[in-house]
């Protein structure tokens, strides 16, 4: 994992260690700084559906760590607020799946950050998601 060492990411470090559904999953983080993540899966035999391919929520759930740990690279914890995905391929049993987290834009304690999943080079969903960052107490 390349992990950005200022106290920034620590939010989004933290946050993922008590993770317990990414975990679950398999799910690793492969690149981490404020306003950016890399996360990966390997579809698993729980993760298919009736189709034979992977369900929707797995590739949803991959596209949503990566879009919670780039906006919790900040100095404050933030949430989502909003969330979308388009799927534009499927993926089966073993394909390993890359989700990359972009932030967009950040305004007061709001940002924007886009989701690209792939398999290899193929694109296979892209996610768009709104964070609101939350008041320490």
């Amino acid at each position: 994992m390349t992990v950005d060492a200022s106290a920034e990411c620590r939010i989004a470090r933290k946050m993922f260690e008590a993770d317990n559904a990414s975990q679950a999953l398999g799910i690793e983080i492969l690149e981490l700084s404020p306003g950016h993540a890399v996360a990966s899966m390997v579809v698993g035999e729980t993760m298919v559906n009736g189709h034979g391919i992977t369900h929707g929520g797995f590739v949803f759930t991959l596209a949503d760590t990566a879009f919670a740990m780039a906006c919790n690279g900040y100095d404050s914890p933030a949430v989502a607020a909003r969330a979308d995905i388009r799927f534009l391929t499927a993926t089966r049993l073993g394909d390993t799946l890359v989700a990359e987290a972009v932030e967009r834009a950040r305004f007061g304690r709001n940002g924007l950050y886009d989701v690209t999943v792939r398999r290899g080079d193929d694109v296979i969903a892209e996610f768009r998601g709104d964070s609101r960052a939350q008041p320490r107490p």
